[in-house]
């Protein structure tokens, strides 16, 4: 029986826990009202979400998001993570004070396996039982009195999406008891029954384990492979010999004691489950698999992958226009209004040159930012992006990886940096590093103004067939060449230095779902506060150390050409140009280059800033960037700075080229050293430098440099 204890009376600490695709992200979203702050767990780069939530009877609780995870044996970082905060191991983060944990109706007997386990450690625990509109529409009837009284522990059914059930589990979490004293259901064959208790009782005496932690640690010891898995630094000898006593008689009495277990609780599971789900014998066919069948099609799958992807950067350069012009407009008439109302003099150039010029050329394609975070997360809503890592998975299984590979990679278009964190669901190591090595390859939201701002500038806006925009197309072939070149290098890493046979790629998809606008809306949202508060900090901070370089030292009589050619920033321009002019870059474009080392986005606001620099000083809002830069002239041999072929050859460096030093620091801290990274950039600038250097010979051989 449970023990009745008091209600939980002060905020309490509340760990969200469940199966990959049970509908736990969704309902955290639901009981936040998206109301949360986004963080890392100390010491690591693993995303953190929590949020305050109302739990009834006027008290709240801060509830923790855990990363997706099927058992509290952890085969991968991430799933790690999620168990070390159920456990009370992880540092600096004390064990939560209740767990609710997401089952997926339509799948009960799988997902009760980790709520069995989170049952065998005695954890306070409210079960909350998702996606019951999906469970009626399968022809599924679940006894949720049944499950509640063979589980011991409030089970509550909700539909997420439209509050169902939210109010009825805020009472069940503000009233749940601290602790349950009764003892699990289900029971192990009796030698490996007889072991384990033997091994509690030594844990608990010797090493003075608690008796929760004591069997969940006896359960561990007895499920290794063997002992030569086990590290017995942290056990007293008494302790050693018993783990070693127990493996050898119950390997002699020939008990397989990995599948005992997992056999133990799934017995009685589907015992539980028989009782308390019923369904017609042949479940109507759902949507969801008619539908894949064209998705996943061998061959119409990946041609309407293509299309999508399509879809999403034609929207990129066609819907972002009016905002894009609205925004240009504001920050020229703000450099106008600041131009009026002070007088000439080094703080107006400051203020309109460095400060206005630099961030409002980044800002300018804040749209465009917005419109690719708004694709891929209906991508992710409405259950498509795990179709695409099943597509995929054919072409990542020739370059040594699996699909699994393919959905951090997805996540790098928006950032490199959480697609790296993402890395860790992969439980190979060597699958998990080839990853992150090429992760950075796949074109980011950072590359997108340097992206936006040459194809405008020096693609002309033909549309092919009548509906298909060049400019769009030269944007989706750009994100297919970084695509490419991630799997080429990946299959150069399995083949070398990460050899290695990889993995059978076992995913779940989960049912297509309508996306829930307010959540698309509001995620896109932050990231888009996250790309303002970049170009509000950093941006900002290079574009007036950029004006500063650009400025002085001041030459007497100079025109604002020469000032710009004579000044620091003008000076390194021209130390390092030897070394690109071979690319077809000259010493403003090496402004650009090393202005934008530490984030890809500062070349565009460094061009802003040198071009208003050298145009007239009393017009700072004449003319766009793209054409101040078409019409720029060397002064010597009087030909264009930018052609077609200089903006291609810039746009195939920056999809290969490592720019960006905080993915740099990030994969420092996955592969906890310097040797990664810095092979990481030695490849990519190789890799840049090189291909670079074809691109614009070929260009002139054919003739594309005029």
């Amino acid at each position: 029986m449970r023990s009745e204890i008091p209600p939980v009376c002060a905020i309490t600490r509340v760990a969200l826990v469940g199966n990959p695709n049970s509908g736990k992200t969704t309902l955290f979203n639901a009981l936040t009202g998206l109301h949360h702050k986004v963080g890392n767990y100390p010491g690591i780069t693993v995303e953190r979400k929590e949020g305050r939530i109302s739990t009834g009877h006027r008290m709240q609780a801060d509830l923790i998001d855990l990363p997706g995870t099927y058992s509290l044996h952890a085969g991968s970082p991430d799933e790690q993570i999620a168990t070390d905060v159920l456990l009370g191991n992880a540092d600096h983060t004390g064990p939560p004070d209740l767990v609710l944990c997401a089952v997926d109706a339509t799948n009960i007997e799988r997902n009760l396996y980790l709520v069995t386990q989170i049952i065998d450690r005695r954890l306070p625990l409210v079960v909350a039982l998702t996606k019951m509109d999906s469970a009626a529409h399968n022809g599924l009837s679940i006894d949720t009195q049944k499950l509640q009284e063979a589980l011991g522990v409030p089970v509550v059914p909700v539909v997420a999406q439209n509050g169902r059930g939210l109010d009825q589990l805020r009472t069940a979490l503000s009233t749940a008891a601290r602790r349950y004293d009764r003892q699990p259901p289900w029971t192990l064959p009796e030698p490996l029954q007889r072991a384990c208790d033997r091994l509690v009782s030594l844990l608990h005496q010797e090493l003075r384990r608690s008796r929760p932690a004591a069997t969940h640690e006896a359960f561990a010891l007895l499920a290794a492979p063997d002992v030569h898995h086990i590290d017995f630094t942290p056990y007293t000898p008494a302790v050693a010999e018993e783990i070693r006593k127990v493996h050898e008689r119950l390997t002699f009495l020939g008990i397989d004691r990995q599948a005992a277990f997992v056999e133990a609780r799934y017995a009685w599971i589907k015992g539980l489950c028989a009782g308390a789900v019923h369904g017609a014998d042949t479940p109507r066919p759902h949507f969801t698999d008619r539908i894949d069948h064209l998705v996943t099609h061998r061959v119409w799958g990946f041609l309407i992958f293509l299309g999508i992807m399509g879809l999403m950067f034609q929207s990129i350069f066609s819907w972002a226009v009016a905002p894009m012009v609205w925004i240009a407009g504001g920050f020229d008439r703000l450099g106008i209004l600041v131009t009026t109302l002070l007088p000439p003099g080094d703080l107006r150039d400051l203020l309109v040159d460095g400060a206005i010029g630099g961030v409002a050329s980044v800002v300018t394609f804040l749209p465009q930012i917005v419109f690719l975070f708004l694709f891929l997360g209906l991508l992710e809503e409405s259950g498509y992006m795990a179709r695409a890592a099943f597509i995929m998975d054919r072409i990542m299984g020739k370059v040594g990886l699996h699909g699994k590979s393919f959905v951090p990679l997805l996540g790098s278009f928006a950032c490199a940096i959480p697609g790296i964190m993402a890395t860790r669901t992969i439980e190979n190591p060597k699958d998990r590093l080839a990853t992150i090595l090429v992760a950075p390859l796949m074109s980011c939201s950072a590359r997108l103004p340097v992206y936006s701002l040459l194809i405008a500038a020096f693609v002309p806006p033909l549309a092919l067939f009548g509906i298909v925009s060049l400019q769009g197309m030269v944007l989706l072939s750009l994100y297919l060449f970084g695509m490419t070149t991630a799997l080429l290098m990946a299959w150069l890493f399995k083949k070398t230095l990460l050899r290695g046979t990889p993995p059978l790629f076992i995913m779940e998809l989960p049912p297509y779902r309508l996306p829930s606008l307010k959540a698309v809306l509001y995620q896109a949202w932050e990231r888009a506060l996250a790309f303002l508060k970049t170009a509000g900090t950093i941006i900002l901070g290079v574009s007036i150390l950029l004006w500063f370089l650009a400025t002085y030292p001041k030459s007497e009589g100079a025109t604002p050409a020469q000032q710009l050619e004579q000044s620091f920033a003008g000076r390194t321009g021209k130390t390092i140009e030897p070394l690109i002019r071979p690319l077809g870059f000259d010493w403003k474009i090496g402004i650009g280059l090393v202005s934008s080392l530490m984030q890809r986005e500062a070349f565009v606001s460094a061009m802003g800033t040198i071009y208003n620099m050298q145009g007239e000083r009393d017009t700072p809002a004449a003319g766009s960037l793209g054409e101040a830069m078409r019409g720029d002239r060397d002064p010597v041999t009087g030909q264009p700075t930018f052609t077609l072929l200089t903006a291609l050859s810039l746009l195939v460096y920056y999809v290969l080229a490592m720019q960006c030093l905080s993915t740099v620091a990030v994969v420092r801290r996955e592969t906890n050293g310097w040797r990664w990274p810095l092979l990481q950039i030695a490849y990519m600038s190789v890799l840049a430098y090189g291909s670079t250097f074809i691109v614009y010979r070929v260009g002139l051989t054919l003739g594309w440099g005029g």
